[in-house]
Parts: C-alpha cells; structure tokens; sequence
C-alpha cells in the first residue's frame, strides 16, 4: 500500500469515526453521504471530505470562524462543544486562582445564522455543567449587545455566537472576557494573546466529545429587560441640549441581519423618527439572499437602500453588518450629486470631532485618550491633539484599541467604532449610528453636508485621502514571498517622493507589540503599510497621502493632487511587490 492509499484509507476512518459520533444527525448523514460519494470517486466529494479533515480548526483571537459542516476544520456541534469545553475549564481555572470561591459567571449570545441558536445552548449547557452561572440570551441579537451585557451582568467571560459579516455558508465563536479574567480596560472586549493560546491549551485538552457534560437546565434565559436596558442606554447618548436638529431622512439596512429592530428603536428613542428601513433586507435571513456578500464594504450590497434613499430624497443612508458591530454611511455628495460610501477613515473623523465637540459642549475637561488602529488615517490623531486629547495607536483589530486604558472614542478604517465604551468596549455599529445621525443632522441644520464637514476638517488639519490594495493568493507561501522581497530589496520611494523611515512592525516596539508588517513614511509625508490579512489570505496595503490645504477653494484642485499622488504610490506599491 502506498503511502497515498494509506492516507486515504485514514481519511475515510477519521470520517466514519466522526460520523457514528456526531450528536447533529444532519452534518452525521452529510458526512456519510460525502464518504459515499468520495468513494464512488467523485473528485469533489473527495477534495471536499479532505479539506473537512485537514487538521483542527484553530481557536485564536478571532476566536473561531469557518464553514459549517462535519469534521474538525468545519463549524459543528463537536467543534463548538470543544471549544466550550475548553473555555469553561479556562474561566474556572482562572477566576479559582483570581478570587478563590467566587463562582465564575458567562453571557452567551447568538446571531441569526444557521445553528446559532444550537450552538450557544449547548455552549450555555457545558459552562452551566462545570458549575459557572450562565446567563443566555433571550433571541438572535446584535453582537455589540452581547458585549454590553458581559459589563452589565458583570460576568467573567462571554460567548458570541457569529460569523458577523462572512458569507451565509459560515458561522463562528467570539470570546470576551470581563471580571475576575482581564484587567480593568479589557473587561468587555474580545481576547487578545496570551488568551487566546491559553484557552486554546485548554481547548486541546479536552477529552472525547462523548465525555463532556452538558446540563439539561439551569442556566438563566435573559428576560428582554437586558436588551431593554442597552437600547436606553444607547438612546441616551444622544445631547439634545447641545445638538438638538432632528430633522433627517435616514434609510437604514440591517442586511439581513439582527440589528434592524434594535436600531430603529434606538434612532427613534433619539428623537430621530424619520427613520425607512429596507424592506427586502429588514428581517433576519441567514441565507442573505439580496446581496452576494452580506458586507457593506462589498460593491453592489448597498444598492438597494440607495436606491430607496434616491427615491424617498433621503439625506443619510445608515447599513448595519449582520451582527451589527459595524456601521456603514453613505449621503449624496454635492460635488457630484451622486450617492457615495463613505469611507471608514471619514467617517472615523467625523465621529471623533463630533464626540470632541460634544465633550466641549458639555463642559468636560479634555482627559482620556481617542484611539485608532495603526492602518487607519492620521486624521484622528490631529483632531485629538487639537482638542486636547491624548491620541493612540493600536494594532489592527478592535480587540486592542477596546482596551485602551483611558479610550473615550476609537475607531478603525474597517468601519468598525467606539462611541461609548463606558457601555460597550468593542465596536458598535447601533451607538454609532445615533452619532452619526447626530452630527449629520447638526449640519443640515446649519444647510451643511457631512461633506462639508469633512472639508472643515480638512481645512483646519490637511486633506487626508486614502486606499487600499488587497491582493488575494491561493497558496498562503506567497504573502511571505512578497514580504521577503520588501526586506531584501527596500523601495527607496513612493509616488515620487523619497522614502525616509521604515519601521518593521515584526520588531515590536514601546508602543506595539510585534506583529507581521512594514510601514513606509516618505517625504512628504505620504504612508504605505503593508501586512499580511489575519483572516484571509491576502496581503493588504494601506495607503494616505496628506496635501495642506489654505482655502476652501483650493479644496478641489487638492482632492485631484491627492487622487493622482495615491495613482503614483500604488504604482509603486504594486511595482515593489513583483505585481
């Protein structure tokens, strides 16, 4: 036998295995049916059976994330009990040693996905089992709120059960931690290292599947007065003393996700009652089935409510992620007289001189940091600075910028913010969007668009303009072959202008921990960061350039400097990397 056949002939085990132990008989009669065709030698079913048993899915910082189906690299209920397993016996170990005869206390929650609502049960079931007092959520509802209610319960660690803004066919497992788990400025936000290894540790440790105990009762299903009490919380952001206009059309998409009630209900408790919701993407659909991608960021997934803005004469266009967490915003630009996207670094701005001003307005002394991920603009840390406040910059991923000691606003270009993380330390696409409606409001009040005060901004600090190129691989060896060759042959300039600092993320520094990536500053003050994707395989490259601006009226010959300059440097990024 070769050791080919032997390969194959393990394979099959495994799934046989896999499938007389399955406690979902609908991936256990998928597997048998995968197992049946593959021997019959259809190529698909093969390459598809190999793939599902291709190592284990790997818990990390994101926590889980995959396509649902059998076998350990899939989202299952074998998968998902591990990982509960293996968080349970982290959140006992951890708060035992922390505050010994404290029992430790979870929050599960769950999206609008298929299995889940089966996956946070049996989550619930297995911490409830090992003696943690477990609280479930009542329904499908957004994540922000989950991470609202790790604070709120003040509960020692959280379960999301979401795949976000993924394609319908995936599901995932986020993990928060709070109480007696993390430091004070960590309580309520995602994991990041050492975490993640260490409840992965605990997670390999975990025995057979058949042996972990899962209760039959005895957590406590929320009642509606959590959700309740997130919404008010969020509604009473709002400063109607300071900013009081309320007049503004807003269409709001949910895109099929869970955060469409939740959001209308807030906006309007806001004072903002104008509100028209998308009706073909206004209830919860894990099949998604109006859109190609269930991401605003994707072409074509806000068509339908500009189309319904441009009809109704709307003046904001406000789109939700599925799970809510992030928040999307498009307006008619009148230069063009066009719809447009915003992009997440000005809306990023926007939010951070509005939350500033508000601060102000209420007569608060300037303490406290505002706070962005590496990646995104510059903008941010010359609006703090002139409004007094200190300015951070994180890794990417809102993990690290939730835990800024001190954070007051924090945002990243990936149009994820943080508005209040007094209530929630991760973004939140709901709170955000009651800023957002606030300010935009304000200047039509003022016969303004949030474009021009975006100009505003950029006349006090410079034009700031960005993008980016993302360049997909199939073998995963090329995102270091492309980073090697920018360490072994440097480019000397962008666009034309010299480069004069390299930072090579991967070293680390005072203020960041190391991670995959090179930074670039030339001249004139052009930056390029280039890293691998955390999630995907894919090498990303941000780009801003930076253009002083005296006038309003040198505004447009600026935005076409800006334009031409990020041509030339994205010339050269794709020139440097062998493209």
């Amino acid at each position: 036998m070769t050791s080919t056949d032997a390969d194959f002939s393990r394979l099959l085990a495994d799934a046989r295995t896999w499938a007389g132990q399955d406690p979902d008989p609908a991936t256990a009669t998928a597997l048998t049916e995968l197992i049946r065709q593959t021997e019959d030698g259809a190529a698909a079913a093969g390459q598809e059976l190999a793939d599902s048993f291709r190592g284990t899915l790997q818990f990390g910082t994101a926590g889980l994330r995959a396509a649902l189906g059998p076998g350990p690299n899939r989202m299952n209920r074998v998968v998902v009990r591990r990982a509960a397993a293996g968080f349970t016996a982290f959140l006992t170990e951890t708060v035992g040693n922390a505050s010994p005869g404290t029992r430790p206390r979870a929050v599960v929650g769950y999206d609008a996905r298929y299995n889940s609502d089966i996956f946070a049960e049996e989550t619930a079931a297995i911490l409830t089992a090992a003696g943690v007092e477990t609280f479930l959520m009542p329904s499908a509802l957004p994540t922000p709120l989950l991470a609202y209610a790790v604070r709120a319960l003040n509960c020692d660690g959280g379960v999301m059960v979401t795949a976000s803004h993924n394609p319908p066919q995936d599901n995932g497992y986020k993990v928060y931690l709070g109480r007696h788990t993390v430091e004070d400025s960590g309580r309520g936000a995602q994991i990041v290292a050492p975490y993640d290894a260490l409840i992965a540790a605990r997670i390999d440790a975990v025995g057979a599947t058949a042996s972990i105990p899962l209760a039959a009762n005895g957590w406590t299903v929320l009642d509606e007065s959590v959700a309740a009490d997130y919404r008010a919380a969020v509604a009473g952001l709002a400063a109607p003393a300071h900013f009081p206009a309320r007049d503004l059309k807003i269409v709001l998409t949910p895109m099929h996700g869970v955060g469409g009630k939740t959001a209308v209900s807030v906006l309007n408790a806001a004072g903002f009652a104008d509100v028209t919701v998308v009706s073909e993407q206004s209830e919860p659909d894990p099949d998604f089935p109006t859109v190609s991608f269930p991401n605003p960021e994707e072409p074509g997934a806000l068509d339908l409510a500009l189309e319904l803005a441009g009809g109704l004469d709307a003046d904001l266009v406000i789109a939700n992620d599925p799970d809510a967490d992030r928040a999307a915003v498009a307006a008619k630009d009148p230069d063009t007289g066009l719809w447009r996207m915003l992009r997440g670094d000005e809306v990023g701005a926007l939010l951070g001189a509005h939350v500033a001003a508000r601060l102000d307005a209420a007569g608060e002394d300037p303490t406290g940091v505002f706070a962005n991920s590496i990646v995104s603009s510059r903008l941010l840390a010359r609006i703090a600075t002139s409004a007094g406040y200190a300015h951070e910059e994180t890794l990417t991923g809102f993990k690290w910028i939730a835990r800024v000691p001190g954070l007051r606003y924090g945002y990243e270009e990936a149009l994820g913010y943080c508005v209040a993380p007094e209530l929630v330390r991760d973004k939140d696409g709901i709170s955000a969007a009651v800023l957002i409606a606030e300010l935009a409001a304000a200047a039509k009040a003022d016969g303004k668009t949030v474009f021009d005060t975006l100009d505003e901004l950029y006349l006090v600090h410079g034009l700031h303009a960005s993008d980016q190129l993302s360049i997909r691989v199939a073998d995963l060896g090329l995102l270091d072959a492309m980073m090697n060759r920018l360490r072994v042959s440097p480019p000397e300039s962008f666009g034309g202008s010299a480069v004069d600092a390299v930072t090579d993320l991967a070293e680390g520094s005072e203020h960041l921990p190391p991670t995959e990536g090179l930074l670039y500053l030339t001249r004139d003050l052009s930056r390029v960061i280039i890293r691998p994707s955390g999630t995907e395989p894919k090498l990303k490259c941000y780009l801003e350039v930076i253009r002083s601006v005296d006038s309003a009226a040198e505004l447009p010959e600026a935005r076409l400097q800006a334009r031409a300059a990020l041509d030339a440097v994205l010339a050269d990024v794709r020139e440097a990397l062998g493209l």
